[in-house]
């Protein structure tokens, strides 16, 4: 998808009382519409590091599009690999230098490192010499990556520790200047990562037994992005097109999933909107630190365990034929509503109906002013006629 909007002047950064940072509408804003595109300043690959117990799916080491077809690999390591020499060139000039390259390799073959150490911190050791290597290519990316939400004193002293002696013995970085490859740094490191790494999906597979289940194929840090605030109802959602062959490929496009009035905080939903309250609330406090108190949540939060253990989607498949009063003006969806689901609306409108997807669905962007009643599955790329426009 190509996107050639100037979105700098829809969105301003403002302090929310007890959410911290967060954008805010600063005119009024329609379903669709593109609020912003951002370029990650860093991407590192999700793959475990020997590759052998992932999907059949084979990734540019670069781009990160699937490779349909001949690679070229690393001419040192070979292990890493590309779908172009372009990009090949591009990532030995950058993300794939000597010593990145020397490190992964190194990683590889220490069986001792894939033994005893999990999926999740074979990615976190690739996420920080990553990292590490910006602060070489572009210090001030790096710089805008230390400025990004996350505390070192939260994170596990433990995991700190055995990260910082397995890439000191193994890849020990060269030097930076005003840096040094410390325990504090290490852990700020991470907490930057967990609290605004965005994860670029595989293929989605409706067929899959697996229920749809797809895994993450890179993870990219988007300095934008990361700003907005969770909502479990979100207000705008995120697309990517990774495998498409424009430029800026790994871009994040946010679109507004309905229309809102200025001054609105605009929101993301941080993974499917289907989870149920149990399940949101547990991932939310343990990934991100926060407890949510949307009113989705306030009002799930009064339900029984059986209904809350229940699957969301259910409430799609009731009184399809009388939504539920949802817009404000024709416009604003009101969350508002005492009734007990208050938020069926969104469901029937903006989830996306297809087995096993679970995708949230938005507008593509207005025409000549006008709005589109096409609406696309942020997962699966489905298109949905809006009948109600």
């Amino acid at each position: 998808m190509s996107v050639g909007v100037n979105t700098e002047t829809l969105v301003r950064i403002e302090e929310i009382q007890g959410r911290g940072r967060g954008l805010v509408s600063t005119q009024p804003l329609r379903g669709g519409q593109i609020v912003v595109v951002d370029s990650p300043i860093l991407l590192y690959s999700a793959l475990p590091l020997t590759k052998q117990q992932h999907s059949t799916f084979l990734y540019c080491d670069k781009c990160f599009k699937t490779i349909q077809s001949a690679s070229v690999s690393c001419p040192t390591c070979s292990h890493r690999r590309f779908c172009s020499p372009t990009c090949l060139s591009a990532a030995l000039a950058s993300s794939h230098g000597p010593w990145v390259c020397q490190s992964l390799s190194r990683l590889r073959d220490c069986q001792d490192f894939l033994q005893h150490h999990s999926v999740e911190r074979q990615t976190q050791a690739q996420f920080l010499i990553a990292a590490y290597n910006l602060a070489f290519v572009s210090p001030s990316d790096f710089q805008i990556l230390l400025s990004l939400q996350g505390r070192a004193e939260d994170e596990d002293p433990a995991i700190v520790q055995s990260l910082h002696s397995v890439l000191s013995s193994l890849c020990p970085p060269p030097p930076i200047e005003g840096f040094s490859f410390s325990l504090e740094l290490i852990a700020a490191l991470i907490a930057k990562d967990k609290f605004n790494a965005f994860g670029l999906m595989e293929p989605l597979n409706l067929n899959e037994e697996n229920g749809g289940q797809r895994s993450v194929r890179a993870y990219g840090i988007y300095p934008k992005a990361s700003l907005f605030n969770h909502d479990c109802l979100p207000n705008a959602c995120r697309f990517d097109y990774v495998d498409t062959n424009n430029s800026g490929n790994t871009d994040i496009v946010v679109r507004m999933i309905h229309d809102v009035p200025q001054g609105r905080e605009i929101c993301l939903s941080y993974f499917p909107v289907n989870s149920n309250y149990s399940t949101r609330r547990k991932r939310l406090l343990e990934d991100y630190g926060f407890t949510c108190d949307c009113d989705r949540c306030k009002v799930e939060a009064t339900w029984s365990d059986d209904e809350c253990d229940g699957d969301d989607n259910e409430v799609m498949e009731e009184d399809v034929d009388e939504p539920m009063e949802a817009e404000s003006d024709g416009e604003e969806i009101d969350n508002g509503n005492s009734n007990d689901f208050p938020h069926a609306y969104f469901f029937l409108r903006y989830m996306c109906n297809r087995n096993n997807c679970w995708g949230t669905l938005a507008p593509f962007p207005p025409s000549d002013g006008k709005p589109s009643n096409l609406l696309e599955c942020n997962a699966c790329g489905a298109i949905k006629n809006d009948e109600v426009c």
